[in-house]
């Protein structure tokens, strides 16, 4: 049985998703992985197909990451959970895992972590330094200080069981299901954001959109899940 299951949500990203999911062959622990196409129209599918160990594919008219994510954990097997998106680059990933899973050999309250977030520096933005870092901050305080889960979707790791209990993502939510399940993991136990657990991506929705733009749809979405539980955006479009 395999220790992890990694589920990669994934929309027309023939681009990435073939890296993303090699990188995992560097990785000795058992695992499985696991892509959970929206209903992509280039080649994510057939380039996923050739190389994981599972691909779910769903010609959904209105694909959103929670409900793929969640097609993804039906198929799981393994004992935790991780959650990354389809450009997402993981350095050393042997390390990266081994430190992750003796956090939760260490404490058996632990039921998820998260950790920083940071755009490849060979594009990175004075910007980007600048808004992801108050950014991954903002994550640290919630779950380390104020215990009050927020998660980032880039990489999610918790235990299997955690995630059931609580019925996975919350697929009313078109963006923010990373804060909203986390804030509910934090019910059952500890969720951390851990500083060495840092990923990197090509930053295509803050350098698409521009991060004034970003900035204030993020911030708005926050808000809402905090006070109504939903998002005041209707739908979340893919930047490609």
């Amino acid at each position: 049985m395999p220790r992890i299951s990694i589920v990669i949500p994934c929309l027309q990203e023939e681009g990435y998703i073939e890296g993303t999911v090699r990188q995992f062959g560097r990785l000795s622990v058992p695992h499985e992985i696991i892509v959970s196409d929206g209903g992509s129209k280039d080649r994510t599918v057939e380039l996923a197909q050739a190389i994981a160990d599972k691909v779910i594919v769903k010609n959904d008219p209105h694909p959103i990451p929670a409900r793929q994510r969640n097609d993804g954990a039906k198929e799981a097997r393994g004992e935790f959970l991780c959650f990354t998106d389809s450009s997402v680059r993981i350095p050393d990933i042997e390390k990266f895992f081994e430190r992750a899973l003796s956090k939760f050999a260490l404490d058996p309250k632990l039921v998820a972590i998260t950790g920083p977030q940071n755009i490849f520096p060979e594009i990175e933005t004075f910007w980007d330094k600048l808004f992801l870092g108050i950014q991954n901050q903002l994550i640290r305080f919630q779950n380390n200080l104020l215990h009050r889960g927020a998660g980032t979707g880039k990489f999610m790791l918790m235990r299997r069981e955690a995630f059931e209990r609580i019925h996975g993502f919350d697929e009313s939510l078109v963006a923010a299901e990373d804060l909203n399940l986390y804030m509910r993991l934090s019910k059952l136990g500890k969720t951390r954001y851990c500083a060495d657990q840092a990923i990197l991506y090509p930053g295509r929705r803050e350098h698409g959109l521009g991060w004034p733009k970003l900035l204030y749809i993020w911030v708005g979405n926050v808000i809402w899940v905090w006070i109504f539980g939903h998002t005041w955006v209707k739908e979340w479009k893919p930047v490609r």
